[in-house]
């Protein structure tokens, strides 16, 4: 149906609400969404975004191709996901209204730009008839909004030419959405003046665009009512909305400080890790130094070689990168020396999906080099996660001297959340305890340094800054002879070599925490255990959250250390009659898992180059509970309340009687 119009304005409360803002590449949402992001951040609400780029750089003005979206959460509770489905979806244009009508709820708010919707745009986006006037939207609540006129008309006395003013109608929506859910103008309006500083004219247009939209929503009666969703009870502190890639510099800017080495950063831009050194090249301060080299190769090379050299070495890349960076990674394994190797994952093999995120690089991690070569693997878990990842992997680094690679993906990277900022005093020390002096006497009686004597308790070799007096040695990808360092083709000393290198890495899981399971039902009551790794945490625990809402149990275990694996989990996975294990990729964790435990691991794949959502998930649970293998001798437990469930999405209008609970 259209809505008309329906007299005075009313707000009225939600606990929580899913936004999708929808247009061509060139629209704007992801800044409008950001914005509206950035906003409720400061407001004070707990959210969740998701932005979803089209993977070519120029795709065709309004087709399908070129749509670009931004979908954030906000709630007045703890949230875990982006959302299943928008309770509003904002629709620059057909492409955009046809690329994501499916995703809506009967029910559901539609806002479209009416201005875009002629014959032409129609027809690019594949539309043989005008969905505004087929009947074929009436299952939604439809506002027709002339967005790119009334732009071009709140624009007119800048002078701008009605080519750039058109441009600043994302405000314009961003100005009717913030009117529409309460937020507050001035954090925008100032954002505005900040940001389009240098542009004068520019700053001006998207100002009164702003507030041309704002006023539209406040003064056209249009809209029944307008909404507001409270702040959220979140722990005292200082809170900055952040994303993964801004985590994880953060974290590894933080890992400089604390171990008081200089940071150094090898990197090649690649999409979705170009963000770590776009914020480490701004972060001199700090002590880091960042080199754009000219391919993969020489990334991970001069990254090396600043270990060498007695850097904390970094290198940031993304799929087809680590495959180019493989045989500098064995050479790391080789010369045992720190380096953090983070892989921000998308979409493959090849070019694959460079802007769509997925969990496939996990073999490539554990096993993607020549010979025998294991290095630890972590992997992040949420956005603000990234930060504390990055300082774990860099103290698995320094402290057994290894490169290890931190896993990411392109819905973390992308991705914001709140984040409340540790206190420096609750960060861990991690001391590079560099060689001093020489460590062996020969049988003569004179002192000399043999770089790769072992330390008992981690097996690491000693690590040597060149030009320590006394300390001189040698390093090369030819096997060594073990403790002295010198090149060796005895077999026997290789074998040694290999398993001592093999037994460095398996030693860590005796310093890295237990696996702690989320299972609050009496013993034995789960009979299903929920095994992830990565950024399906969030849809995982809003799926068990859904699945225990109804009253049933079901136990949650979330990895961060892939490699080693924590030491009790095998006692852990035996607990439990059924292991489902989602992932986006075709079960690689699950592949492991049934190597090293024997465990018979139910498989959730998904590659479609998106998250799960928490309702697939819910799904896979509620199907493994009904299985009559699994069994329930006390499966069924008491509901969560409302308040800690994640439910499904809402089933009507936010202008109508709509179960908007605690969400997804």
């Amino acid at each position: 149906m259209t809505a008309s119009s329906l007299g005075a304005h009313t707000t009225k409360e939600l606990d929580r609400v899913v936004i999708r803002f929808a247009g061509d590449s060139g629209d704007g949402m992801q800044l409008a969404g950001d914005q509206f992001a950035a906003v409720s951040a400061a407001f004070g609400n707990d959210l969740a975004t998701f932005p979803d780029y089209p993977a070519e750089i120029r795709a065709p003005a309004g087709t399908l191709a070129g749509v670009s979206a931004f979908q954030v959460h906000i709630s007045d509770h703890d949230i875990l996901t982006p959302g299943d489905k928008p309770d509003v979806l904002v629709a620059m244009n057909p492409a955009a209204l046809h690329a994501n009508v499916g995703d809506l709820a009967p029910g559901a708010t539609l806002i479209v730009n009416a201005d875009s919707f002629d014959e032409r745009a129609l027809a690019k986006a594949g539309y043989e008839s005008d969905p505004l006037a087929d009947g074929s939207l009436k299952h939604l609540v439809v506002y027709e909004v002339p967005m790119t006129s009334m732009t071009l008309a709140a624009c007119k006395k800048t002078g701008a030419k009605p080519r750039d003013a058109e441009r600043s109608k994302n405000f314009f929506a961003l100005g009717l959405i913030s009117w529409m859910f309460t937020r507050p103008t001035e954090g925008t309006i100032a954002w505005i003046a900040k940001r389009f500083a240098r542009m004068a004219q520019v700053a001006e247009a998207n100002t009164l665009a702003f507030k041309a939209g704002w006023n539209f929503g406040e003064t056209a009666e249009l809209f029944a009512s307008n909404y507001e969703v409270a702040k959220a009870h979140l722990q005292p502190g200082t809170y900055t909305n952040v994303t993964g890639n801004t985590a994880l510099a953060w974290g590894i800017i933080a890992a400089g400080q604390l171990s008081g080495l200089p940071v150094f950063l090898g990197s090649y831009p690649i999409t979705p890790a170009s963000d770590i050194l776009h914020e480490l090249s701004k972060r001199k301060s700090f002590g880091v130094r960042t080199l754009q080299a000219e391919d993969e190769i020489a990334g991970v090379g001069s990254a090396l070689g600043a270990s060498f050299g007695g850097a904390l070495g970094v290198t940031t890349t993304s799929g087809p990168g680590l495959d180019l960076k493989s045989e500098t990674i064995g050479l790391a394994v080789s010369l045992e020396l720190p380096l953090v190797i983070v892989d921000v994952q998308r979409g493959g093999p090849s070019t694959g999906l460079p802007t769509k995120t997925e969990q496939a690089d996990l073999l490539h991690a554990m096993y993607g080099r020549h010979g025998e070569s294991p290095l630890p693997v972590i992997a992040s878990k949420t956005p603000s996660g990234c930060f504390d990842a990055a300082i774990e992997a860099a103290r698995l680094a320094v402290k057994y001297r290894t490169p290890v690679v931190l896993l990411s993906d392109a819905s973390l990277a992308n991705g914001t959340e709140p984040w409340r900022l540790p206190e420096i005093e609750s960060l861990s020390r991690i001391d590079p305890n560099f060689a001093t002096e020489a460590n062996h006497v020969d049988e003569d009686g004179k002192k000399e340094f043999w770089p790769y004597l072992r330390d008992p308790v981690t097996l690491a070799r000693p690590w040597a800054v060149p030009g320590t007096p006394g300390l001189e040695h040698r390093i090369g990808g030819l096997e060594k002879l073990a403790g002295a360092g010198t090149v060796s083709y005895d077999p026997a000393n290789h074998e040694e070599m290999v398993r001592a290198r093999a037994a460095k890495i398996a030693a860590i899981a005796a310093d890295i925490p237990l696996a702690e399971v989320d299972d609050p039902h009496p013993a034995g009551s789960s009979r299903v255990l929920v095994l992830g790794w990565g950024s399906t945490y969030g849809a995982i625990a809003a799926g068990v959250r859904r699945v225990r809402a109804r009253g049933k149990c079901v136990a949650h275990l979330h990895l961060v250390h892939l490699n080693p694996f924590p030491p009790n989990l095998g006692d852990v996975l035996a607990r439990y009659p059924v292991v489902l294990a989602p992932e986006m990729n075709l079960g690689q964790l699950s592949r492991l898992i049934r190597a090293d435990y024997l465990v018979d691991v139910r498989s959730v794949s998904k590659v479609m180059g998106v998250p799960f959502k928490a309702a697939e998930i819910e799904a896979a649970i509620l199907d493994a509970l009904e299985d009559p293998d699994v069994g329930s001798p006390g499966g069924d437990g008491p509901p969560e309340s409302a308040e800690t469930a994640e439910t499904s999405e809402a089933t009507g209008s936010l202008g109508g009687a709509v179960a908007v609970e605690a969400g997804a």
